[in-house]
């Protein structure tokens, strides 16, 4: 009987909740704890995840810091060479063909000056052979006529004479001689040589051919322009 009464109160209570639900379906509640978990919402910011450093990874900024440090060691090792090079190329390519180029200047130039210088020292002493030999000329022609010697040269000499005629016949030749002879004209006369067949008359012999050639211009006033110098 108990159980009866308990069955219609719970029938009863039913009803009476019916009537409170107002004819809606019974809903079922269960805890908060029991209840399944949210799902994220989209674009919520991730949370912070924290990162582990390996072996590796401090091995690799270990070598970056070292070579970090030595960057500045390199870099002036590099330039180092850069200007050492430069100069090298400097040196070999620009100041040693300068160098050499300067050298020569000064050498082509100092043989033009002594060139020069030589030209010029020959000219004062063929000027100087020709004035003397005019004075001589003059100092002659006012004295009184001695006779002068004629000598017949027999081997050569390697000297420079002052030739005024030559000829083939020697007799025609002594003639001549023995006329200036008796002017007081010292002549010498040079045989044939060379495959020539001409006998030479010389009024002066000289150890150079420009003292020879300065006195045979001194003399083409009075001989002749047919003057000339040959070496016997």
């Amino acid at each position: 009987m108990a159980n009866k009464d308990d069955e219609d109160q719970v029938n009863e209570d039913k009803t009476n909740n019916s009537d409170e639900n107002f004819g809606l379906p019974d809903l079922e509640f269960k805890p908060l704890e029991e209840q399944a978990p949210k799902p994220e919402e989209p674009g919520a910011p991730d949370q912070p995840v924290a990162e582990t450093t390996t072996p590796t990874e401090s091995f690799d900024a270990y070598a970056v810091d070292e070579a970090k440090s030595k960057a500045p060691l390199i870099l002036t090792i590099v330039i180092v060479l850069v200007v050492a090079i430069a100069g090298y190329l400097i040196y070999n390519f620009v100041y040693v063909p300068r160098a050499q180029e300067k050298a020569k200047k000064e050498e082509l130039a100092r043989k033009q000056a002594a060139a020069r210088k030589k030209a010029e020292e020959e000219r004062l002493a063929n000027e100087r052979a020709a004035k003397e030999e005019r004075k001589r000329q003059e100092a002659l022609a006012k004295a009184t006529p001695a006779v002068g010697t004629i000598e017949i040269l027999s081997a050569r000499t390697r000297r420079y004479y002052v030739v005024i005629t030559s000829d083939i016949d020697d007799d025609l030749l002594m003639d001549y001689a023995k006329k200036l002879s008796a002017q007081g004209v010292n002549l010498k006369v040079i045989p044939p040589f060379g495959g020539k067949n001409f006998h030479r008359l010389a009024i002066a012999d000289h150890d150079t051919f420009a003292q020879a050639q300065a006195n045979a211009d001194a003399v083409k006033a009075t001989y002749g322009s047919g003057v000339w110098v040959l070496k016997y």
